[in-house]
């Protein structure tokens, strides 16, 4: 847990008011992934996260600077689930086989209603914030970098086929999951987003 000491002096202790960062910025960030970013108002940020307002500027400055903590908080989860769905995957086929199965778990329902905030943030903040295009930037780069990674040792353990274009498979299925994550918000049910993961396989046979 980390926890974040601003400069927001309670009135009736004397002392700086502390929260948990983590907690407060998962709230953050559904209220982005659900709203978008124009869309989301301070108030309503100050409400899901349980913070004044006071301690929100204090420690974030402004909306964009939470949006850029939740944005990088994001990431950082996304990280360790994507870990976490590998953890018995032993070959580079199993470990894309499950990585695209965690984009299928995550593209119906509540989770494909809320949307992947990278994505939604792409085309919504990075046209008119370069420092937020950059971070969209490199999370993206950093998905295609880790997907040819596991088209290549696929192909090293025998288990995608030696004719694959291991870049030109990297970039599809890239465009596959981003593409889940945006029609995962139309209410599309988890039977037609995991058929959607078993047809993005066979780009690697």
């Amino acid at each position: 847990m980390t926890t974040l000491a601003p400069e927001d002096v309670s009135r009736s202790r004397g002392r700086p008011r502390e929260f948990d960062l983590d907690a407060a910025l998962d709230k953050a960030l559904l209220v982005f992934s659900e709203r978008g970013y124009h869309a989301t108002s301070i108030s309503e940020l100050t409400e899901a996260m349980g913070l004044t307002s006071g301690s929100v500027y204090k420690a974030f400055k402004d909306k964009r600077g939470v949006f850029l903590a939740a944005f990088d908080r994001y990431r950082a989860i996304r990280r360790g689930k994507i870990s976490e769905s590998m953890a018995g995957a032993e070959t580079g086929r199993d470990k894309l086989r499950a990585l695209l199965g965690l984009y299928a778990g995550s593209s119906h329902g509540e989770s494909g209603r809320r949307g992947c905030l990278v994505v939604g943030s792409a085309n919504e903040i990075s046209t008119f914030d370069a420092e937020a295009a950059k971070r969209i930037e490199d999370a993206y780069a950093s998905n295609e970098e880790f997907i040819l990674d596991l088209v290549i040792i696929g192909q090293a353990d025998g288990s995608v086929s030696p004719s694959v274009d291991p870049a030109a498979a990297a970039i599809s299925l890239l465009c596959v999951m981003n593409g889940m994550r945006i029609v995962g918000k139309t209410g599309s049910t988890a039977a037609e987003m995991n058929a959607v993961a078993e047809t993005a396989m066979k780009l690697l046979t």
